[in-house]
């Protein structure tokens, strides 16, 4: 039985629109992400998976430990249900009620740990937990920045970038009874978010290839000093780095102590675009044929789940099986419906299912209460995600 057939039977009675999570791949992937990271733990970044029940899957798994929320009412909801003992929240917050919460909660507080990287987080937070120990983490720049820092490659997140301002700020937390530093993080956009193989562009993936080898030795070598000055001034539990796209690189640094990923789980079509890896696609969603305009065309119901990022074609799903689907270059992923074309149209009846895949992985989540898993034809049960069980934090 080919792979579009065992979906079509595992949830033969179930209607479309639905998502589904495979779980063979899922586990797969799972194995490969930690054989790549060679021994050290993978925080599992909740944003790219957004199911508790799938999180408990992962960090059920040896290689898995903590989690990588992305909001402080997540991680709040998350510690809540004992799904972790061990939650960095990878970007900073300025939910004052939330950190209230959080400081009122010794058990939470033991926790949760929260990213800084300027005074002004300090105070509010400080302001907002009175004096209430809270667990920080310093945010450093991971970009690189070729030509003196004419350019700048990477995502725009922390000011924080060379061991001297890290260190600044160190000594700036350590002087404040109300923090404790226990963490540092660099998120690597520029080598674990970008592909190195773009289909059909050969001079750009030599250009990546090129651009992610230059960045690495340079972030290596500032990490490793950044790490050094701050653990002059005090011990640290974890060095967090990396993503599903670098993992095995961002492993081999001595300096890191712990892997961030989570897209890799479910391998969205993003993570196709990479030479040191291949994923089995493992979260997808079905949509019915309504109409058949004519030959060559089968419309689809819904179907306009674009993903964040910049405004382009590959934030598109991508048309999964059957194979040889392509859309209506005027109309696209549409809110209420959606015309593929190719030959593959004609042997869709009204009523079959297209399977898609997303762009990003978690992003999914937030157009379905809930995930159908399946394993070979069978359906195991059915799990909610974060919309299905009333949470939405971004």
């Amino acid at each position: 039985m080919n792979l579009r057939d065992r979906y079509d039977a595992a949830t033969a009675g179930i209607e479309a629109p639905f998502a589904v999570v495979d779980l063979a791949a899922f586990r797969a992937n799972a194995a490969d992400l930690v054989r790549r990271a060679a021994g050290k733990p993978i925080r599992v970044a909740s944003k790219s998976v957004r199911c508790r029940a799938l999180l408990e899957e992962a960090l059920a798994m040896d290689g898995f430990a903590g989690i990588m929320a992305f909001t402080l009412p997540e991680a709040l909801w998350l510690a809540a249900e004992g799904v972790s003992d061990d939650i960095l929240v990878a970007y900073p917050t300025a939910d004052r009620t939330a950190i209230a919460a959080l400081a009122a909660d010794p058990e939470a507080a033991r926790t949760i740990t929260l990213m800084v990287d300027c005074r002004e987080h300090l105070d509010l937070i400080e302001a907002a937990a009175g004096d209430r120990n809270i667990r920080v983490c310093i945010d450093i720049d991971a970009s690189y920045r070729p030509l003196g820092g004419r350019i700048r490659i990477g995502a725009l997140r922390s000011p924080l970038r060379t061991p001297a301002e890290v260190r600044a700020f160190a000594e700036r937390i350590l002087k404040r009874p109300a923090f404790d530093l226990v963490g540092l993080m660099a998120y690597e956009s520029q080598i674990a978010g970008v592909g190195d193989v773009p289909p059909g562009r050969p001079a750009r993936a030599r250009a990546i290839r090129a651009m992610q080898r230059r960045s690495r030795i340079e972030l290596a070598r500032r990490r490793a000093a950044i790490v050094r000055a701050v653990r002059e001034l005090t011990d640290l539990e974890f060095v967090n780095g990396g993503g599903t796209g670098s993992v095995e690189k961002t492993a081999a640094e001595r300096a890191v102590t712990e892997i961030a990923a989570g897209s890799g789980l479910y391998q969205p079509h993003l993570f196709d675009q990479y030479s040191n890896f291949t994923g089995r696609p493992a979260a997808l969603f079905a949509l019915p044929v309504v109409r058949r305009p004519g030959p060559g065309v089968a419309t689809c119901l819904g179907g306009g789940y674009l993903a964040s990022g910049p405004a382009d074609a590959a934030r598109l799903p991508q048309p999964y099986l059957p194979t040889g689907l392509s859309y209506d270059t005027d109309e696209g992923a549409g809110e209420v419906q959606t015309p593929l074309l190719g030959h593959a149209a004609d042997v869709l009846a009204i009523g079959d299912r297209v399977w898609f895949r997303h762009t990003k992985a978690g992003e999914l989540c937030e157009r379905f209460d809930a995930l159908h898993l399946i394993e070979d034809a069978r359906h195991i049960r059915a799990v909610p995600t974060y919309r299905g069980e009333g949470r939405t934090f971004l």
